[in-house]
């Protein structure tokens, strides 16, 4: 990280991990679009194409959460315990949010 700044409080291995967890969700992410749309180009679509799109999307939408989560375990190994607390609240405001709009956009 030449040039870089750590943030206060935030040790190396955990930004370490987590840089790790946001650059693997990136390139899987990536990977399955990219694969997703070569193939639908090359077929004109198909179940497999839309698999892959759909993966990819799924895989950058949970790509902050796995984020939010790896940093509460962090928090807790670290016994940083007002952060840990804060993403903890963050992680079930994510979870909240997802059940609610499953919930409610529910076709009936």
């Amino acid at each position: 990280m030449s040039g870089a700044r750590r943030p206060e409080g935030t040790s190396p291995r955990m930004e370490r991990v987590v840089g790790t967890v946001l650059r693997a969700g990136v390139i899987a992410s990536s990977t399955c679009l990219a694969a997703g749309l070569l193939l639908s180009l090359a077929t004109g679509g198909g179940p497999v194409a839309g698999l892959l799109l759909n993966t990819g999307i799924v895989v950058l939408l949970a790509t902050p959460v796995a984020r939010v989560i790896v940093s509460t375990v962090e928090y807790i190994v670290e016994r940083d315990w007002p952060f840990a607390v804060l993403t903890t609240v963050v992680l079930l405001e994510l979870v909240a949010s997802a059940v609610a709009a499953l919930v409610f956009n529910r076709k009936i």
